[in-house]
């Protein structure tokens, strides 16, 4: 606290038991700024996705949610659902 004040977020210590040191780390707060958060997607809206071409796993969950792929933008278009209506 007494070298960085209020901009101090969080102090961690670290072990290193093969070189028998510990290490300090801080995190602080660097700059300030207004900022609005995004707009909320409605339900339904769909979102682009970049899923790799052999990341099936991905993309059997895309089509299990109700996505699909789109040839054109070579995207996957993902329907936006929020945790209340799952």
């Amino acid at each position: 606290m007494e070298q960085y004040g209020d901009a101090l977020i969080c102090v961690r210590y670290r072990y290193d038991a093969k070189t028998h040191k510990q290490y300090k780390t801080v995190e602080i707060i660097v700059s300030e700024s207004e900022w609005t958060p995004p707009a909320k997607y409605p339900d339904g809206t769909l979102v682009s996705l970049k899923i790799g071409i052999n990341e099936m796993a991905l993309q059997n969950q895309a089509r299990a949610v109700g996505g699909r792929w789109n040839k054109q933008q070579q995207v996957w278009l993902v329907p936006v659902r929020s945790w209340k209506s799952l």
